[in-house]
Order: C-alpha cells, then sequence, then structure tokens
C-alpha cells in the first residue's frame, strides 16, 4: 500500500472576530487529523491569535499599524488588502515551498477570492470557505448566476427561492433590498462568486441536518461540503484535547468576573444580551433594551463595548445593581454553557447563531442588518428555537415588545417547546462534529484527498468542467 504524506494547508481569514474564529477552529479541526496547518492573518490581528498546533504567519493588507480603522473607507481596505495580500501571500506559500513542508492548500474565506488566484499561481489547491449560513449563501449564488435581479423589494409579495422557506421583505438581507446602502459590502459579498470555479472545494460553516435541503437545492451552481458547526470542540464533541476556546480574541475578555457573578443566580434564570463585534445601536435602542431589562422580573448580563456606554439611560446602572451585570467583552461560549444562562438576546449574526443551537440555548433575535434578517427567521420559524423581536415603524424594538419576548422564552407553555427543540438541535449539531457524523464525513473526505493526491486531479472543480 503506497504510504500518504502529511499535507500543509495555509488558512486565510478577513480579519474580523466573526471571520477569524470559525476559520481558525476548521484549521484546527484538520491539525486534528494529521494535516500541518498555518494560519496567516493581518500583522495587525496576527497577535491575537494563539491556538494549540497551529503556526501563525503574519500577511498585509496594507495597514499594519490599525487594520480597517486605518483606512478608514470599506472599498479603500478592501483594495489595499487584495494588493498587499495576494505579494505577502504569496511569499509565505514560496517561504514553504522548499521546506520539509511545502504548502499543498489554501483554505481562503470567502471574500478575499484574490487568495485562490495566488494558489493557482503556485500549482496548489484553493478551497472557498463561506462563513455565513446557506441560506444566505444561497441568495447572493442566484443573484450572482442572475436568477434574481436587485433590488429585492416584494413588500407584499414573498420571496420563493428553491429549497427555501418564502422570505418577506423583513426576512430579507438588508444588501438585498437597498442595494445603495452599503456598495463596498455588496461589492464583496459578490465578489465571493468572482472566480468560485476555479476552487477545488468550497466549505460552508453549517450543517446537513440544519440547512442540508437548502444546499442541496443550489448544488449544481454552489457544490458546497457543510462542515460546520465550527465551534470549539469541549463544547460539542470533545475531541481536540484542550480546545476550549476559539484561541482568537481581539478584544480582552472578563470571563472570570462574569462566571463569578452567574454561580450566584439560579438556574435559568439571566438573560444574556450581547450585539457581537460590529453593530452598533442607536441611543434609543439602547434605552428601550435598557427599560425592558429594569422592568423585567430577570437577572441579565449585557455586553457593551466601552464606546457605547454614553448611550445608557441617566442611573440605569445604579437602579439595576445586584439584579444585572455589564462588561465590555466575555468568552461568549463559557456564559452561553453556564446553567444560570436562560435566554440570549442576539443580533442573529451567524456564529452566535452557531453557538447559540450547539449550546442549546433559546434565543431572541433582534436582527440589525446584512444576513442577520434571514437568520432571525431561521430562528423563529424554521428551527423555532426562539423568537424575533419586531420593529416598529421607526425600526425600533420597544421595551414592552422585547419584554413580551423575554417572558415567551423564559416562561410558559412557548418556552417549553422552544426549551425542547433548542435540546434537539444541540445534540444534532455535536453528533455532525461527532466520529461519523454528516461534518466529521466531509472534513475526512478533504483530509483524504490531500493526503492521497499527487496533483488537482479528482476535485469537483475538475469532475465539473469535465461534465460541462
Amino acid at each position: 500500500m503506497e504510504a500518504t504524506h502529511h499535507p500543509h494547508v495555509v488558512v486565510v481569514p478577513y480579519p474580523s472576530q466573526g471571520h477569524i474564529n470559525p476559520l481558525l477552529q476548521f484549521a484546527k479541526r484538520l491539525a486534528s487529523k494529521g494535516v500541518k496547518a498555518t494560519f496567516a492573518t493581518t500583522r495587525y490581528t496576527v497577535k491575537s491569535v494563539h491556538a494549540a498546533n497551529i503556526a501563525v504567519e503574519p500577511i498585509s493588507d496594507g495597514f499594519d499599524d490599525g487594520g480597517f480603522a486605518q483606512a478608514q473607507k470599506e472599498d479603500v481596505y478592501i483594495k489595499g488588502f487584495r494588493e498587499n495580500g495576494s505579494r505577502t501571500l504569496s511569499q509565505i506559500i514560496s517561504k514553504y515551498q522548499n521546506s520539509g513542508s511545502p504548502i499543498t492548500c489554501v483554505v481562503y474565506d470567502s471574500f478575499l477570492p484574490w487568495a485562490l488566484d495566488v494558489a493557482r499561481q503556485h500549482g496548489i489547491y484553493g478551497a472557498s470557505f463561506f462563513t455565513n449560513s446557506v441560506a444566505v449563501c444561497a441568495i447572493f449564488c442566484h443573484i450572482h448566476h442572475g436568477s434574481l435581479a436587485l433590488p429585492v423589494k416584494q413588500e407584499d409579495v414573498p420571496l420563493q427561492l428553491p429549497g427555501l422557506p418564502a422570505l418577506n421583505s423583513p426576512d430579507m438581507p438588508s444588501f438585498i433590498k437597498a442595494p445603495e446602502s452599503y456598495p463596498a459590502y455588496l461589492a464583496m459579498k459578490m465578489s465571493q462568486y468572482s472566480n468560485l470555479e476555479k476552487a477545488d472545494w468550497i466549505f460552508n460553516n453549517s450543517f446537513e441536518e440544519l440547512e442540508g435541503e437548502a444546499a442541496k437545492s443550489v448544488s449544481e451552481l454552489w457544490p458546497a461540503k457543510l462542515i460546520g458547526p465550527m465551534v470549539p470542540s469541549a463544547y460539542l464533541d470533545g475531541r481536540i484535547e484542550g480546545d476550549g476556546g476559539y484561541g482568537a480574541s481581539l478584544w480582552k475578555p472578563l470571563s472570570e468576573h462574569c462566571i463569578r457573578w452567574l454561580k450566584m443566580k439560579p438556574q435559568k434564570s439571566v438573560v444574556y444580551i450581547s450585539f457581537g463585534s460590529m453593530v452598533s445601536l442607536s441611543a434609543k435602542q439602547m434605552e428601550e433594551i435598557a427599560w425592558a431589562l429594569k422592568g423585567g422580573d430577570f437577572n441579565f448580563l449585557w455586553v457593551v463595548r466601552e464606546s457605547e456606554r454614553s448611550k445608557f439611560p441617566d442611573s440605569f446602572m445604579d437602579s439595576t445593581a445586584g439584579k444585572g451585570l455589564v462588561v465590555s467583552w466575555c468568552n461568549q461560549l463559557e456564559m452561553l454553557a453556564h446553567p444560570s444562562i436562560g435566554c440570549f438576546v442576539t443580533h442573529c449574526g451567524w456564529n452566535s447563531t452557531l453557538e447559540g443551537l450547539s449550546l442549546g440555548v433559546p434565543m431572541v433575535g433582534m436582527p440589525q442588518w446584512s444576513d442577520q434578517m434571514p437568520d432571525a427567521k431561521f430562528i423563529e420559524d424554521i428551527w423555532r428555537v426562539g423568537v424575533r423581536a419586531k420593529e416598529n415603524e421607526f425600526g425600533i424594538v420597544r421595551r414592552e415588545e422585547l419584554l413580551f419576548c423575554l417572558k415567551q422564552v423564559m416562561e410558559g407553555e412557548r418556552s417549553r417547546e422552544i426549551r425542547r427543540n433548542a435540546g434537539l438541535w444541540k445534540e444534532m449539531a455535536r453528533a455532525a462534529v461527532g466520529e461519523k457524523g454528516s461534518s466529521d464525513k466531509s472534513i475526512n473526505e478533504f483530509v483524504k484527498h490531500l493526503m492521497d493526491a499527487k496533483g488537482r486531479e479528482g476535485t469537483w472543480n475538475d469532475r465539473f468542467l469535465r461534465e460541462g
């Protein structure tokens, strides 16, 4: 029997927390299966990455001292990253070329299609990694292929796409209803598909049981392998030793203080509120959330960045002392896994959604933009693990509405149904990444191909070209 060799994969994320985490987790999964994994992230974020068995290399986005904040404009940043990232990623591949462990594949964030061009220049494999839900990827794939035109403004008639539930106007990604609102971000979304037919593999951070039908419906255009949820192993299958966190944080967490506080609260009595690393709420929305939390009978743990604290109503902090804890950042997984947490108020970003599902925590969705709207639709109507708080005519979730949603999720018959469903999805997520689970099989197929391969033959792209 011919001996296999040990492949070397370089993983390249878009340098924001919500993209670094799942790609770093994928690198750890590959390393646990005998693949050498190198994580190439920007010079501004490289010091925040610490993961066992993963080498870390810096690449340049052209803004090494401050990242996106230094560039200030989306289009300026994207252009600088493409030019400087291509050059420095190529240098990393060349550096390893004459070593005992040359790079054989580039796994790149789908936001960075230029990384596939670099892989091709070096004659190695390229695999695109999508960090949104399958449903959202399918919508943008249809737009790219012309079967859905922008803008999509179906106020009275739901959007019907194969494999997806009917999406009403509030359920659709904000970019497709108002493409002029964030042109640079929309361009980046669409660029994910620009050279995708040349990729050897496509991966998505979801799993068959959760979104398999949606993936199948668009597989001829977007043949993705579902390999998620990319959540640290300690919270799922426990097969990666010491994998209790992502291994990357752009902010300093305050987890010990939070855990001490949670230990003093009864089981399932605490509402955990976090809107991720990018969302900035209006002062009016912050005020409505604050008064809902003050008026409710629940304890709460609220993650609010220091830059947002000025939006609190006067006396809010003093009047909720003991009942509530406000922190600037924390280890979200640790919080969601704690028995005192009874509910997760979330912006419905895909990573947060997967974490809530993986840990079986009921959710109240307050989506703000982009892909968060369809994620909230699935949370409430398809997976039935939570409710979506409805906005008023000014786009604000009023205190009465949020309090009503919290009571639905924390109390009564609806709460019991939601908890049952959340528990079922938790088990399915664990099974998917566990030994012989659907995601585990897909990862194993990728690893086996890399270990057996002598060239780029046999990938889906080569079959696609042969079969026309």
